[in-house]
């Protein structure tokens, strides 16, 4: 527990090219957050006018008045992470160290009460290193945002999608439904997440090697096997857009850092060897998807050269250069 009867809690919301987006998220984040929370903005080396917007509207509706709001700008785009990491790096404006920080997508907008609600559970549960939300979209349909630890079993169950392998490997089902009351699980979507500083200065920040996707996987990975513990609460609650900087939803194909996340999470985490036989399920598990698919004539799910791309970063450890214009917001592993 933070030991006070009052918490500190920084508010980080991360930018790239979505200013007019992110400063409705701030706007709903401020009427949430708790006497003395603060709030920093970090723009990501947008290049398109984003931080010159930002610092008019901050200024301009007095959010920085006593250093509630302040903005920070980063030299390069370095990915969610990098980015949030410069957040998570900061203190409150008095010089003090807080106590939680709260991650919240720049296309996220929390309900009335979620925040203190998630610090309320953090203050009363103190082997928890973090607590995620619930996560709706705005047709109020809710997203999929707590999860298992990525597995072999679970990585074949994944790509298969027929019911009786998902019956036989129900406990290794990645995104199972989602619990209907607070619940301990293996991690949770970084939309909308609480984190205790405690927990990062034992396991250290984000991995800047990953550019997107698995990076909060791999953090509240490294919290559990300190002994952290990562929780779902389905009361406090957040509406999410979803894909505003990535363009995820308009993707023809999935970029290159996906794959080199996948990658960079199992060798790190497993070894080279596990990551091989993972490889090796997730292809087995969607040429039983394709075979399926086939024989029924219904619609295949995966993008187009999704698996011939997975075997070429399978094959090739180090992770590609990032191109300039990636985009540097997590819109997160969530599925509606």
């Amino acid at each position: 527990m933070s030991g006070t009867s009052n918490p500190s809690v920084l508010v980080i919301v991360l930018n790239y090219r979505t200013a007019k987006m992110t400063l409705r998220a701030v706007e709903a984040a401020l009427v949430d957050m708790p006497s003395g929370a603060e709030l920093v903005i970090v723009d990501n080396a947008s290049a398109d006018g984003s931080a010159e917007v930002l610092a008019q509207a901050v200024t301009e509706r007095g959010w920085d008045a006593q250093g509630r709001v302040r903005l920070m700008l980063s030299p390069v785009n370095g990915g969610y992470g990098a980015g949030n990491n410069i957040g998570l790096r900061s203190t409150m404006s008095d010089g003090s160290a807080p106590d939680y920080f709260y991650l919240l997508n720049s296309d996220a907008f929390p309900d009335a009460g979620c925040l203190p609600a998630l610090v309320a559970h953090l203050e009363a549960t103190p082997s928890a290193g973090l607590v995620g939300s619930h996560v709706r979209g705005e047709d109020d349909v809710a997203h999929t945002t707590a999860f298992r630890f990525p597995t072999i079993a679970g990585e074949f169950e994944a790509a298969a999608r027929t019911g009786p392998i998902s019956r036989l490997l129900r406990g290794s089902i990645i995104a199972p439904d989602l619990p209907q009351a607070t619940t301990r699980v293996d991690w949770v979507a970084g939309a909308s997440v609480l984190i205790r500083a405690a927990m990062l200065d034992e396991v250290g920040l984000f991995d800047e090697t990953f550019f997107l996707y698995f990076e909060e996987t791999d953090l509240i990975r490294r919290g559990a096997a300190a002994g952290w513990e990562c929780w779902y609460m389905p009361d406090a609650k957040v509406v999410h857009i979803g894909s505003v900087s990535t363009g995820m939803k308009g993707w023809a194909r999935v970029p290159d850092y996906w794959f080199a996340s996948r990658q960079h999470y199992f060798v790190k985490n497993h070894g080279r060897a596990y990551a091989a036989a993972a490889l090796a399920a997730k292809l087995a598990g969607g040429a039983i998807h394709n075979l399926r698919s086939m024989l029924s004539g219904s619609e295949r799910h995966d993008p187009p050269g999704f698996y011939r791309d997975l075997l070429r970063h399978g094959f090739s450890l180090s992770r590609p250069a990032t191109p300039k214009a990636q985009p540097a917001v997590r819109i997160s592993e969530e599925k509606p």
